[in-house]
């Protein structure tokens, strides 16, 4: 008995200004508390990716774009002069193409006119190899943007290190003084980039545990007398707007780090978070610039030690401020920039065609980009993993810059041989790691058991004629070359044979669109079931 489809609900945003906020201190009763302790403020994002001209919709209203966060971050930094403003990686990457096309240097300039004081990478940091990463970070010159002078604001990575020597390509920890009292940073990135990233990316680094780094960084810092102990994690965190139901990476190493260790920004699964784990603050504020975090600290100037540590969650409404002029013409500028490349209309939406996934996990969108992708490159099937897709099509004009906001990886396509056998190890493969990763499809119809363990979940699979697949015939298929290398962990897809490459995915979506006579229509969403 198959279950009847439907969507999975979206992921809200707080539909406040300020969430519910979750707290630890002692008691503060005494009047001479608040003379007593220092009061630090920590402003953090994770997840921008270089939307700087982005916005979102929550609810009815508007949120994001850089113009807007930069002024958000300005009002508040004024409310307490030892304030800080962090972020916890991916400020970069699957960015907008006022971003991308420049090599996201107008990213970090914008951070830098904000005035950012420490961050951390995200695995998008490494979309383009180490050595461009370490150009955004320390400066140097690009082919196609010339000299270019980096951050103005220091980077910490514990667990990224260099495979031969063993050491931290950047500082494991950055030290910054606020009125007198030293506070530490430690950033770390999710072990997971190693499968996420192309290996092109992250050649010659590997990534360590990370507690144990976070762990050696902390015991560095004490031995310098630093006793207020921050994490810039880009790595998982979720909690419920009350602070429960706390899950994630974070939360289940946040008792294996040391207790010196206060707070912990998340980032990478674009979620909630504000929850106390093991005396430890955890905090995420979605992605986007929609959101960012607010943690503010007592420091005993005595002990040189956080005291109590309380945050909420901001997020970025237009209609509560005015947005920052200067970051404002600075985004025009960059947007003046490429604009007659963005705005050239490829085709027509007759209505919007979406990521939104039924509970299958297929979406309209994603069986658009697989059914281009399959097109181009002539095959029986294709495949594409849904983190490629970074954006839905609204109905109306179809421009580049939208389709490029929607397939920003600059990925080739790849045309390979498989057995039916490997294809149903392929999909198996959709739950192999920490969450499922459903493959868009086209050419293919597949029914899944959801009851089933993993790697015995296929039920059946036929081509799109109603033919059963058979595990010993060849099919062609074609993917892109991130899960060909066996990227988002389909290794399988390393075994394909007669490999061949193709152009880019976003080459191939708009030569299909420009074939479409009539306005083009969201695909039907009935190619994965699940009983």
């Amino acid at each position: 008995m198959f279950k009847v489809k439907k969507l999975f609900p979206a992921l809200l945003l707080a539909s406040s200004l300020f969430t519910s906020s979750v707290s630890a201190h002692p008691d503060n009763s005494n009047d001479n508390y608040k003379n007593r302790y220092i009061p630090v403020q920590l402003l953090g994002i994770n997840d921008f990716h270089g939307q700087l001209d982005v916005y979102r919709t929550i609810g009815d209203r508007k949120a994001g774009g850089a113009e807007y966060l930069a002024a958000y971050l300005n009002k508040y930094e004024q409310t307490n002069k030892n304030t800080l403003i962090v972020h916890a990686g991916d400020v970069v990457g699957a960015s907008s193409p006022v971003s991308s096309l420049l090599q996201d240097e107008p990213t970090i300039e914008i951070l830098n006119e904000i005035g950012f004081d420490v961050g951390t990478l995200g695995n998008h940091e490494f979309d383009e190899g180490v050595d461009e990463m370490l150009r955004l970070i320390n400066g140097g010159e690009h082919p196609k943007t010339g000299y270019f002078e980096g951050a103005n604001f220091p980077y910490t990575a514990a667990n990224v290190v260099d495979k031969e020597t063993g050491d931290p390509i950047l500082p494991p920890y950055v030290i910054k003084k606020v009125n007198g009292m030293p506070i530490g940073f430690i950033g770390v990135v999710t072990t997971e980039t190693k499968n996420i990233v192309l290996p092109s990316g992250i050649e010659g680094v590997k990534f360590t545990d990370e507690a144990t780094a976070i762990n050696k960084a902390v015991e560095e810092l004490k031995a310098k007398g630093v006793e207020a102990i921050v994490t810039l994690a880009h790595v998982p965190s979720h909690s419920d707007q009350d602070g429960s139901n706390a899950s994630g990476e974070v939360v289940e190493f946040a008792p294996q780090i040391d207790d010196e260790v206060d707070v912990i920004f998340g980032g990478h699964n674009h979620s909630y978070t504000n929850t106390m784990v093991d005396g430890k603050l955890i905090v995420q504020s979605y992605s986007y610039g929609t959101a960012f975090s607010d943690v503010d600290l007592m420091i005993d100037p005595k002990t040189k030690d956080i005291v109590s540590q309380e945050a909420s969650i901001v997020t970025t409404y237009h209609d509560r401020i005015e947005p920052d002029p200067t970051v404002k013409n600075m985004v025009e500028k960059y947007s003046k920039d490429i604009e007659d490349l963005v705005n050239q209309v490829i085709a027509k939406a007759a209505e919007p065609i979406t990521t939104d996934a039924d509970v299958s996990g297929e979406s309209s969108l994603g069986n658009l980009v697989a059914d281009s992708q399959r097109a181009a490159m002539g095959t029986d099937f294709a495949f594409m993993n849904p983190g490629g897709i970074r954006a839905s099509l609204d109905e109306g004009p179809i421009t580049w810059g939208e389709l490029y906001t929607m397939l920003p990886f600059g990925n080739n396509l790849v045309k390979m041989t498989l057995t039916g056998e490997q294809i149903k190890a392929v999909l198996e493969q959709q739950w192999a790691g920490e969450y499922p990763r459903i493959l868009q499809v086209s050419g293919l119809h597949y029914t899944w058991d959801e009851s089933a363990p993993a790697g015995e979940k296929i039920v059946s699979m036929t081509d799109s004629n109603g033919n059963p697949i058979n595990s010993q015939q060849q099919y062609t298929v074609t993917v892109n070359n991130f899960i060909a290398t066996g990227g988002d962990g389909f290794t399988v897809l390393k075994e394909g044979t007669n490999q061949v490459t193709g152009p880019l995915a976003l080459d191939a979506m708009i030569d299909y669109l420009e074939q479409q006579d009539a306005p083009v229509t969201a695909p039907e969403v009935d190619r994965i079931d699940v009983q």
